[in-house]
């Protein structure tokens, strides 16, 4: 899961366990508030009904209904009841069918009780107040009660409209969140887009404004990147001196086996000049595979298989005139791979070369297909006699030839599979569709989007 998703969904969840527990103690506080409400309001119409009651011995009456109009709508949920003993003395106008269901215990005191019993309607919410008007004889108790559904209905009606209102502000408070945190993972998206155009070859260095938070990130990997490139500048300048360092002396060895050989001693001489070759095909395999190793991971690396295969069909066709090898180049010229261009123009050098020397007349650089998404295989294959299976990985070995009748110093293919290997990809023999070798190049296709930055292609099909 990404950062910024992460974000977001731990974002959400607090929002809504929040959401969740504010609403909670929102409806609990104004139930609370709510059941003090109609408290207040019992205890009030509580002492009207005893103001208003007039007690005797035959019964007792109101001087006037009480002032809440729903005591006297019937079945209203607002019932009041006065009693003496276990029989009902007067009562609401709303009150139907046998006494309210009072505790049976007489009260003892004139203290204001509160409880709840089972009403005509529903829960009552219910006060009592006892008076004594004969001390020797019962109390009258004096009940009053209201339904407590109203009570829930309000607190209900309280609860959906909180419960909508924070529902739709979780909702807002989610989408700001989500924005907020998109808005500010922009930059890391920007950085990334940087780095894919350095990678591309596209520009040598991370571009763009970025906020002080970022900056000094990229500040550090600008500079990481120069100091890298200036490695392999040196790196490859360093091969160089050590090739032409041992150039001189190696040029100095061969002079004087040349000179033993002219006093006689050809055995002497021969082994100098074989050793001096050697000396020298491990030179140029190491120097090349040093730089290799060297460009591999440099940033912006891209090359044009198009532009490198043409340079080397125009030079290798030259090379070969005089057996006419045609070199045929099918590759497009909007491929690209993420390979240093010298590199790769070394690599098609020595497998057009190695094709040319052993094809009869044809020579074909082309695309394999299918492509594959991360990596290009480039072909080039011959008409000539190929090689049987059991040559295939004989042939990588550095200094083996399959056949010693061709010249050649046994290093190209190893040099090329070192090559191929160090920048991701590989190098793979197979059997041409002409009856010749195919050699299957793979490297890693660049994320350039266009080849704007090679240089077009000025030769197609040489001869």
């Amino acid at each position: 899961m990404s950062l910024r998703r992460r974000l977001i969904v731990i974002a959400s969840i607090w929002i809504v366990a929040g959401t969740v527990v504010g609403g909670l103690l929102l409806s609990a506080i104004f139930r609370e508030l709510v059941t003090q409400q109609f408290t207040d309001e019992l205890h009030v119409h509580l002492e009207e009904l005893q103001r208003l009651a007039d007690i005797s011995a035959t019964g007792a009456i109101l001087q006037r209904d009480l002032s809440d109009p729903r005591y006297d709508v019937p079945e209203s949920g607002f019932y009041w009841e006065i009693q003496q003993g276990r029989s009902g003395i007067a009562r609401s106008k709303s009150l139907a069918g046998p006494a309210l269901d009072v505790p049976a215990a007489a009260p003892t005191d004139a203290s204001i009780k509160s409880y709840s019993i089972a009403g005509p309607t529903g829960t009552l919410m219910v006060l009592e107040q006892a008076k004594w008007i004969d001390p020797t004889g019962e109390p009258v108790r004096f009940v009053i009660g209201t339904d407590k559904r109203h009570l829930d209905e309000i607190v209900h009606g309280f609860d959906s409209m909180v419960g909508y209102s924070l529902a739709a502000f979780a909702a807002l408070m989610i989408g700001a969140s989500a924005f907020l945190f998109l808005y500010a993972m922009r930059p890391f998206d920007q950085l990334r887009t940087a780095l894919g155009t350095v990678r591309s070859g596209q520009s040598p260095t991370l571009g763009g404004a970025f906020p002080t938070e970022v900056q000094p990130l990229v500040d550090d990997l600008n500079a990481l990147l120069k100091s890298t490139a200036e490695l392999v500048r040196r790196a490859r300048i360093q091969a160089g001196n050590v090739a032409h360092g041992l150039k001189t002396p190696l040029a100095v060895l061969t002079d004087e086996a040349d000179r033993i050989e002219e006093q006689g001693l050809d055995r002497s001489a021969a082994t100098i000049l074989e050793q001096c070759r050697k000396m020298q095909k491990h030179i140029d395999y190491q120097i090349t595979r040093a730089r290799a190793v060297a460009m591999r991971d440099t940033p912006g690396m891209v090359a044009s298989v198009r532009k490198a295969a043409s340079e080397v069909a125009s030079a290798l066709s030259r090379l070969h005139k005089a057996r006419s090898i045609s070199i045929e180049n099918d590759i497009p010229d909007s491929l690209l791979v993420a390979c240093d261009a010298q590199d790769l123009n070394e690599m098609l050098a020595n497998l057009v070369d190695n094709a040319c020397k052993h094809a009869s007349r044809r020579v074909r650089i082309s695309l394999s297909e299918p492509s594959m998404r991360t990596r290009v295989a480039v072909v080039v294959e011959d008409d000539g006699a190929g090689l049987p299976p059991e040559a295939y990985e004989i042939v990588f070995n550095v200094g083996e030839r399959w056949d010693s009748q061709k010249p050649g110093s046994g290093l190209g293919l190893a040099i090329v599979r070192d090559l191929a290997r160090l920048y991701g990809g590989d190098v793979q023999l197979g059997k041409s569709a002409s009856g010749g070798l195919a050699v299957y190049l793979e490297l890693p296709r660049s994320t350039a989007a266009s080849a704007s930055r090679s240089v077009p292609d000025r030769s197609g099909t040489s001869q």
